[in-house]
């Protein structure tokens, strides 16, 4: 049998993970199709970009830019030839954030030089049991159908059952309610599908980012909620300013350009003779508190 390089480029375009070789400089020179399904974009778009292009505009948890800096892995990888994996997060097509696990081997020619590096890159599998949830909650009208994820009903049943649990068990957990800033503003500038497409951009980013235990939804209009057991308040300060991060981070294709928002949060845990609705009332008080201050923070209580 004889292998050629049509053999390999058939192989590597079988896998279902993202795969791409860049060159010395970081020049994208091969993208399979995984990289094209996870991604978005295709080979055709890829190939030829640089790393400091900003094509997938890979950031951390603490949102800094990789790509551009000293923290990128892969020029780790080209300078030193050690192996790594990491999770970032990279800029979808669509606009929204995903969450990827990233392998980095260096590539050396005969004589043993770096010459560039191979970056494996796979989507969190947490992703198939979430469309397998979707799918099931669709079913039972639980799902809010502009943005995919769960709606007011479902958000409801998500809060009596952590009270279930804190009352029967002493499990703490909180919440975090979020407003976008400005809405109206995108809706009088852009027209309602942008706003739309807003709203399906963070739906997106949140539902992508959180905790397997946790709970993502929208309560309405342009407010959104995360439900997060077994947490203090430090949790729901470490998971908020990353939702702050990755949301600001996200963006929306306009024909007048690149349109980015932000979110105001209020975060607070329930605590003995709260109720759904006492709760939720305590949240969006703080959330204001964040609008007040200025916007794109988060405020505890």
């Amino acid at each position: 049998m004889e292998i050629t390089k049509d053999f390999y480029k058939a192989l590597l375009d079988g896998l279902n993970d993202g795969v791409y070789f860049m060159d010395r400089d970081r020049v994208i020179r091969y993208w399979n199709h995984g990289a094209e399904r996870i991604s978005g974009f295709s080979a055709e778009a890829a190939i030829g970009t640089a790393c400091r292009d900003n094509l997938l505009m890979h950031i951390d948890e603490q949102g800094r830019t990789l790509c551009e800096s000293d923290f990128c892995p892969a020029l780790k990888t080209i300078l030193d030839g050690h192996e790594r994996e990491t999770e970032v997060f990279l800029h979808h097509k669509d606009g929204h954030r995903l969450p990827v696990v990233t392998r980095i081997l260096p590539i050396k020619n005969p004589r043993g030089e770096i010459t560039g590096a191979a970056e494996f890159f796979t989507d969190n599998q947490q992703m198939h049991a979430m469309k397998e949830r979707i799918q099931e909650l669709e079913r039972l009208a639980l799902i809010d159908p502009l943005t995919q994820i769960g709606n007011r009903r479902y958000a409801e049943i998500h809060l009596e059952r952590n009270f279930s649990q804190m009352d029967r068990y002493g499990w703490p957990f909180g919440v975090l309610f979020m407003d976008l800033d400005h809405f109206k503003k995108v809706n009088d500038s852009y027209g309602h599908e942008v706003g739309d497409r807003v709203l399906q951009t963070i739906a997106k980013t949140l539902s992508h980012n959180v905790r397997s235990s946790d709970f993502a939804g929208r309560w309405g209009g342009e407010e959104f909620m995360v439900v997060i057991p077994q947490s203090e308040l430090s949790d729901l300060n470490q998971i908020g300013r990353k939702m702050l991060s990755l949301i600001q981070h996200s963006s929306v294709e306009t024909p007048s350009g690149v349109l980015q928002v932000t979110v105001s949060i209020g975060g607070t845990l329930a605590r003995v003779g709260d109720n759904p609705d006492t709760l939720m009332s305590r949240s969006d008080h703080l959330m204001y508190q964040s609008k007040k201050e200025g916007r794109n923070r988060i405020t505890l209580g």
